[in-house]
């Protein structure tokens, strides 16, 4: 059973005083900022699944200026469990909404059980990184925890989207190879000649797949989908629609270019958290696992603080490293999608032992 007796929030502030800020419920039921102090009644007894310090210092890139972020799972109540209002997450910080946190500053983001599965299911990488996070970084975890860990392999997929998805966004926004302005000035030279009231559907086996424009997955209703150059776009976009967002990248990729070759304007803690993504996917197929912490946290350290060159020292690298994820992926025995219905009757089993 899981232990229900600690205080709100004293797993995480070791007895220190803290001022956490409630968040309110937005649309998607997670919680947003209301200057108060959160009382003990806001959160009764709630019971946890695991509680893990995460984010920098899980990865092993942690810098003095680093703030302090948390993860948890909990449960919901019987009630909120039988009404139908079980909410997605719940999230809590010491710092202010207006400015950004500093490393005095705690963040707590805490999953439903429902929603950290679906999260998994769907190879979302803070749902990965939490799976294998090494027991130094467990603050509190329940027997349904270990027996999620057991069966984390059953994540896995070759798809592993959000994690190549973010990646290969990243080594679109800064690339250097010439081919991906090569690219994209295909893929426009075709839909300039078709009416742009058609639909992506009606020109489909005429789209060139050449590197950087291809066929990604299809989307959870089924509809194919196509990437030119880290932008994705349905079947069913009208070529009117596509144009000037492929446009737009073939514009402004060459004054990025230009600054990256420069070292300036270069979003360096986005491009650290590409390759990290892209380390993380390339040790899930090749090793089956993700070690913490990072074995490249050093280099990875670097990148975050721009300390390196982008067009010699990080550029190549993410450019060479997405080429072999994606080769890998391609390659990969793991299968195409998770067994939902093995997760689902986890969920049911754990929660009927839980609450009922």
């Amino acid at each position: 059973m899981i232990n229900t007796k600690l205080n709100n929030f004293e797993w995480l502030v070791r007895g220190k005083s803290h001022h956490f800020f409630q968040k309110k419920m937005n649309k998607s039921n997670s919680i947003k900022f209301s200057h108060h102090l959160i009382p003990d009644t806001n959160i009764t007894n709630p019971k946890y699944v695991v509680k893990m310090k995460f984010g920098a210092h899980l990865y092993g890139t942690a810098t003095p200026d680093s703030d302090v972020d948390y993860k948890g799972i909990f449960l919901p109540t019987k009630e909120e469990l039988l009404l139908g209002r079980v909410p997605k997450s719940r999230t809590y910080s010491t710092g202010r909404e207006e400015s950004r946190n500093t490393k005095k500053d705690i963040d707590i983001e805490l999953y439903s059980f429902h929603y950290f599965i679906k999260l998994a299911c769907d190879g979302q990488t803070v749902a990965m990184d939490m799976l294998h996070a090494p027991e130094n970084m467990i603050l509190q975890k329940s027997q349904i925890w270990d027996e999620i860990v057991k069966n984390r392999q059953r994540f896995y997929t070759k798809n592993l989207k959000s994690f190549i998805d973010y990646a290969r966004r990243q080594a679109s926004k800064y690339g250097i190879k010439g081919s991906r302005i090569n690219a994209a000035f295909q893929v426009l030279e075709i839909l300039k000649k078709v009416n742009p009231a058609k639909k992506m559907r009606e020109i489909w086996n005429k789209l060139p797949r050449v590197d950087h424009c291809y066929d990604v997955a299809p989307d959870p209703n089924g509809m194919r989908q196509y990437q030119v150059c880290g932008k994705t776009f349905q079947e069913s976009a009208t070529i009117g629609y596509v144009i000037p967002i492929v446009e737009k990248f073939y514009n402004d990729y060459g004054r990025r270019a230009k600054l990256a070759a420069e070292n300036k304007n270069i979003d360096w803690k986005a491009v650290s958290h590409a390759l990290r993504a892209a380390y993380q996917t390339k040790e899930i197929l090749t090793e089956n696992t993700i070690n913490f912490p990072l074995r490249t946290a050093d280099f990875l350290i670097k990148v975050k603080q721009g300390k390196l060159d982008y067009l010699s020292e990080v550029g190549p690298v993410l450019e060479m490293l997405m080429e072999e994820v994606e080769n890998l992926a391609l390659t990969s025995s793991l299968p195409e999608r998770v067994e939902r219905k093995f997760w689902d009757l986890f969920i049911c089993e754990k929660l009927e032992r839980e609450l009922f």
